[in-house]
Order: C-alpha cells, then sequence, then structure tokens
C-alpha cells in the first residue's frame, strides 16, 4: 500500500434542496433554541476549533513513514468490519 504526499484539500458539502411546499413553522418556538444561547452554547467549541490546525502534517508524516516501512500493522479486513459496522451493516 502506498499512501501519496499529495496534501489533502478541504471538501465543501452542498446542502440539499429542501422544497417551498414544506410549512414555515414545523417546530413550536419554545422547542427551537434562541440563537442568543445557540451562540453563547457554541461560541467557545467554535473558537476552539477555530484554533485547532487543519491537519497534523507532522503526526501524517510520521505514519505515512511508519506504514511505508511496515512498522505500523494495518488489517484491512478489521478496517473493513469497523467501516460495515460503522454504517449499519453488521447488527
Amino acid at each position: 500500500m502506498r499512501i501519496s504526499g499529495i496534501p489533502l484539500q478541504p471538501q465543501t458539502v452542498a446542502a440539499p434542496a429542501v422544497a417551498d411546499t414544506a410549512p414555515a413553522e414545523t417546530a413550536p418556538a419554545a422547542a427551537r433554541p434562541s440563537a442568543a444561547l445557540q451562540s453563547s452554547t457554541l461560541q467557545p467549541a467554535l473558537a476552539a476549533m477555530r484554533d485547532m490546525p487543519e491537519i497534523d502534517e507532522a503526526k501524517v508524516a510520521a505514519l505515512r513513514d511508519a506504514l511505508a516501512k511496515g512498522e505500523l500493522p494495518f488489517n484491512p479486513a478489521k478496517l473493513a468490519g469497523l467501516i460495515e459496522r460503522f454504517h449499519g451493516g453488521a447488527r
């Protein structure tokens, strides 16, 4: 297995289209968090995320080297099983 040294680019995901026929108010006002509450709750987390690097390039390079040298065990069958279980294939 070869891992290239090509840096990853952030991907954007488009939001799904919403039909205009849906009612404007689907949840009671009491069930929706206010903008101020949502803002004060999420702001510390958003600030911490902004301060984090997108990717730890040094760690990626070290893992890539260890994989290339065979120093890091890799079990593709186990990885496939974990992916399948995560996505609901094995219940």
